[in-house]
């Protein structure tokens, strides 16, 4: 389009209008809306200037550029010309041509304790009668992206309709994130059903946040809800803000961005040198962990209510669905997530606590080597552009697959009577890295024909422990960190790839097992059973996984985190007793599915949680978030006994 409006000359407004008309008018609803997507793509997801002046930077420090490189600083530079190029003549001409094409409102929804809900409503003009639904539910209030989904569903034959947390937007009330989504859901789609324009019924989508807040609706049971697609879902007090009850860091800046005013602060979150900072400021002197926002010098009131919930208590279990709040779901759901996706946790956990509870609810698990991103959004981007790696790793094609699309496709099928989308062959669907094949299975246990066990056991004078097949029950591998110790720092170099060139032990422990005498998947849930002796009442671990190749090189396949005090109730906290042993049973969260070549060995790091980015437990007993440096005492002291497992689940 561009190209076409600079042809004969000068860019002007009448020359841009005139090509944008020559593209975009003939074109049928769908396409037209993709399009103009790609025209209108929100600077909060695609600040084009920043990215080009990123590329350009990394380029001045090398000496020469490889072709791929010079090609993708190209690329930057492209769409930063082009989107600096027509920003000033679009804005207009895509609001001409919205009206031309759709009926859009916006109002105001009142809730049952006199709250008021924004909530924008698009429908096609062609279309007459009454329609289906489709609701994204959102914190993240920015009207330009919102307006491009909800133009997409209408042009697809449906409502589209989008809702935002009361407070946001037009709302008049004060934000608040998760305690009020659920009800305030529920409340917009009985508003939704009793409109002129309404077939009675409603779906939901969107991820990460937008997934919870299906799920939160859904704990209501509105009678109009009748589908659902959540992806990479959050599960406030499961994966967010704390994971297996370790507050995560970075979550300690999203309430200031999502709620300090009606939009979103969008300067305030890509601050990072503000919240490297604070968090190293925190490490280096010692300070309780609710100190955080005196650090930073911001109020942060949110993040310490939550503070005050390190349990998975009444707060949080009122957000979303609880046992048997499942069992009453019984309308069509289909969930994405990805391997990668740092959501998967919740995601999977609604999935399996839905299965667990409602066995006969029409569920789908659809899971490949996505990212948060594409977890939702699938290899296809907002500007229509494929994505063919996640962190290093070269995806299978198979794996390359448009999750909006497959949107559309799902709800055609649960409101429309069309088929049910060809790659939802079973409950379980998932794509098998390196083979480049979808297995479709009836269940998550059904991922893997038999597991295998290793033990954990001394190296014998070795640098790395072993996993062996056999246990050793008065074999003890040891593992020293000491608390308090601030001056070392942790070399590794690689973080967030999947494909490595060595492997993070910062205060941990190595165990590798035997080569793989033959080819073999590893797919599912890895499960843990140690036997520990601790000399303090607590402890935070993780469990990190990985495949290290004949050639050397790692591949990342899963992780496990948890404070050692819930390990066995998320619920409840059952102190440790020093000296004693004590049997940490657990099932992972995430899942993956990887084909792993003959000779590659199963690499498990096992390391005490001890850096800038998630709270520190110093193991008095006491609130972590309350303790200090001063509470750290004598070294941590763990011992790890012999018939310790790690179950893997192979095929």
């Amino acid at each position: 389009m561009l190209a076409r409006a600079r042809r004969d000359g000068r860019l002007t407004a009448a020359r841009f209008a005139k090509a944008f008309h020559e593209v975009v008018d003939p074109l049928d609803d769908r396409t037209a809306a993709l399009l103009v997507r790609q025209i209108d793509i929100s600077p909060i997801y695609y600040p084009f200037a920043q990215r080009f002046a990123e590329a350009l930077k990394a380029a001045k420090t090398q000496a020469e550029l490889s072709v791929a490189e010079s090609l993708a600083l190209l690329s930057a530079y492209q769409r930063y010309d082009a989107y600096q190029a027509f920003a000033e003549y679009a804005r207009p001409l895509i609001e001409a041509e919205d009206a031309r094409r759709y009926i859009i409102e916006d109002v105001q929804v009142p809730t049952a304790d006199g709250a008021s809900i924004s909530v924008r409503v698009v429908r096609l003009r062609r279309l007459s009668g009454k329609l289906p639904a489709l609701l994204n539910f959102t914190i993240y209030a920015d009207p330009q992206s919102s307006l491009n989904e909800a133009r997409r569903s209408a042009a697809h034959g449906y409502v589209g309709v989008e809702g935002f947390t009361r407070g946001k937007w037009r709302s008049p009330d004060a934000p608040v994130a998760y305690e009020d989504d659920g009800r305030d859901a529920d409340a917009v789609i009985d508003w939704i059903a009793r409109q002129p324009w309404s077939d009675g019924r409603v779906g939901m989508y969107g991820g990460s946040y937008e997934g919870f807040t299906q799920w939160a609706a859904a704990k209501r049971l509105p009678k109009a809800l009748k589908a659902l697609m959540p992806s990479v879902s959050a599960a406030p007090g499961i994966d967010v803000p704390m994971e297996g009850n370790v507050f995560q860091s970075f979550v300690y800046y999203w309430p200031l961005y999502s709620l300090s005013n009606k939009t979103l602060d969008d300067a305030m979150l890509n601050d990072r040198a503000r919240w490297f900072r604070m968090q190293d400021h925190w490490y280096d002197s010692g300070r309780a962990y609710r100190d955080l926002p005196k650090i930073d010098g911001t109020p942060n009131p949110a993040f310490e209510r939550w503070l005050d919930h390190p349990s998975y208590d009444a707060y949080w279990q009122s957000m979303i669905p609880y046992r048997q709040d499942f069992a009453k779901i019984d309308i069509p759901v289909l969930t994405t997530t990805g391997y990668y996706d740092g959501g998967q946790i919740g995601a999977l956990y609604y999935y399996q606590q839905h299965r667990e509870y409602a066995p006969n609810a029409e569920s789908y698990l659809l899971i490949g080597p996505y990212d948060h991103a594409a977890g939702q959004r699938g290899t296809i981007n907002a500007l229509g552009e494929p994505r063919d790696s996640i962190d290093g790793y070269q995806i299978d094609p198979a794996a390359r697959i448009d999750l909006g699309a497959l949107r559309y496709d799902w709800f055609d099928y649960v409101f429309k009577h069309k088929p049910r989308p060809a790659i939802l062959k079973d409950r379980v669907n998932f794509e098998v890295m390196g083979a480049n094949v979808w297995r479709h299975v009836p269940s998550i246990a059904a991922m893997h024909a038999a597991e295998r066990r290793f033990y954990l056991t001394p190296g014998e004078g070795e640098s790395r422990q072993r996993l062996s097949a056999s246990p050793r029950n008065a074999a003890v591998t040891p593992l020293i960190v000491d608390l308090a110790e601030r001056k070392a720092q942790d070399p590794f170099d690689e973080y967030g790839q999947i494909p490595t060139r060595s492997i993070d032990d910062w205060n941990g422990l190595v165990f590798v097992s035997a080569p793989f005498d033959q080819a073999v998947q590893l797919n599912g849930l890895f499960r843990g059973d140690f036997d520990v002796v601790a000399n303090k009442k607590d402890f935070d671990f993780e469990v990190d996984l990985y495949e290290q190749r004949p050639d050397g090189r790692y591949f990342r396949l899963s992780y496990y985190m948890a404070r050692a005090s819930y390990v066995q109730d998320r619920s409840t906290r059952h102190l440790l007793t020093p000296g004693a042993h004590t049997h940490l049973r657990f099932v992972a969260g995430r899942m993956t599915s990887r084909a792993m070549a003959k000779g590659s060995r199963l690499v498990m790091v096992l390391s005490v949680i001890k850096n800038p980015y998630a709270q520190i437990n110093y193991g008095t007993g006491q609130d972590v978030s309350a303790e200090t440096i001063a509470d750290a005492g004598a070294p941590l002291k763990l011992r790890w006994y012999g018939d310790s497992a790690l179950t893997i689940p192979l095929w």
